[in-house]
C-alpha cells in the first residue's frame, strides 16, 4: 500500500484522470463485458411428443448448446411413434465463426487495453518522445475500431441465425413424427438469450468508446499542429527584417568608400548636406596651401 501511494502522489496516475487514460479504461472494462457475455454462453431448450400410444411419447426432450455455437454438432433422440424406436437429429447451423471472431477481437482489445494503460501510467514520457508512441497508437486504434464494427455486425447476423435455429418451433419440424395429426408436439422452455443480446450491445459500445478515443490520441501526435498552420519554421530559413542595411546592397555597392559601405550618415563619408564631399574639396586645398 506504501508503495501505491507513492506512486500515487508522484502523480503516475494523473493521466487515467484525463480523456486519454479514462477511455482506455472504458474499453479495457467493455471488452471484459463483450467476449465473456458471449464466450460463457449456454443455453437449453425443452420440447415434448406426445405419441398417439402414450406408451411411446417423451414429454421432457431437453437439447443443450453453448459457445462457440456449433449448432450442427448438437443433437437429440426424439421418438418416431412408430414402435417405440428414436431418431437421432441435428440441430442446424455453424455459427462459430462469428463468435469465435468477436471473442477474438474482444480478449485482444483487452490485453492491449492493459498494455496501453500500463505505458500511459508508468511511460509516459517515453511514449510521447517525437510523438512515435502516439502514431502507433493511433494506427491501432483505428484498426481496433474497424474489427469492432466488423465483428459487432457478424455476430448480430450470427446470433439472429443462433436464435432461429434454436427456436423449439423450428426445432419441431425437424421431427417426423410431429407432421402426424394424431401425434402432439409443444414446446415447454425457450433459451434465454439475454445475456448474448447483452453481448452485441456491448460490442457496439465498444465500437463507440475505439472511435471516439481515435480523437484524443490524435491530439497526441502533433499532427493537429501541422493540420492548424501553427507550425514554425526554422529561422534560417527567414530573412532578417534589417537585412537590407546590415548584408544587403550596402556590403555589394560599388560605390562604396573603403571604411565599410554605403552609410546612412551623408555627412562623414559620403555627400554633405551642402552637395559637396565632404573628404574631398575640403581636404584638397589644405594639401595645396602646404605644396605652396
Amino acid at each position: 500500500m506504501d508503495v501505491a501511494n507513492q506512486l500515487v502522489a508522484q502523480g503516475q496516475f494523473t493521466i487515467l484522470k484525463q480523456p486519454l487514460g479514462f477511455i482506455k479504461v472504458l474499453q479495457w472494462i467493455f471488452a471484459i463485458f463483450a467476449f465473456s457475455t458471449c464466450g460463457s454462453y449456454s443455453g437449453m431448450l425443452k420440447f415434448s411428443v406426445e405419441c398417439k400410444n402414450r406408451s411411446e411419447s417423451d414429454l421432457g426432450i431437453e437439447v443443450e448448446f453453448e459457445y462457440p455455437f456449433r449448432l450442427h454438432q448438437v443433437y437429440f433422440d426424439a421418438p418416431t411413434c412408430k414402435g417405440g424406436s428414436k431418431d437421432r437429429l441435428f440441430l442446424v447451423g455453424d455459427y462459430s465463426s462469428s463468435a469465435e471472431f468477436f471473442v477474438t477481437i474482444g480478449v485482444f482489445s483487452f490485453l492491449y487495453s492493459m498494455a496501453a494503460l500500463a505505458v500511459y501510467c508508468f511511460m509516459l514520457e517515453k511514449y510521447r518522445e517525437n510523438n512515435k508512441g502516439p502514431r502507433i497508437d493511433l494506427i491501432v486504434t483505428a484498426v481496433f475500431a474497424f474489427m469492432w464494427l466488423v465483428s459487432s455486425c457478424a455476430w448480430a447476423k450470427g446470433l439472429s441465425d443462433v436464435k432461429t435455429a434454436t427456436d423449439p418451433d423450428e426445432v419441431i419440424t425437424l421431427i417426423k413424427a410431429c407432421d402426424e395429426r394424431e401425434n402432439l408436439c409443444k414446446e415447454h422452455y425457450e433459451p434465454k438469450v439475454s445475456g448474448l443480446n447483452t453481448s452485441v450491445a456491448f460490442g457496439f459500445i465498444n465500437l463507440i468508446l475505439w472511435v471516439g478515443n481515435l480523437w484524443f490520441v490524435f491530439k497526441e501526435t502533433g499532427w493537429l499542429a501541422l493540420l492548424g498552420g501553427k507550425y514554425v519554421p526554422s529561422q534560417e530559413k527567414q530573412p532578417a527584417p534589417d537585412s537590407f542595411g546590415q548584408g544587403g546592397y550596402g556590403q555589394q555597392d560599388p560605390y562604396a568608400g573603403t571604411q565599410g559601405g554605403y552609410q546612412p550618415e551623408y555627412g562623414q563619408q559620403g555627400y554633405n548636406e551642402d552637395g559637396g564631399y565632404n573628404q574631398g574639396y575640403d581636404q584638397q586645398p589644405t594639401s595645396y596651401s602646404n605644396q605652396m
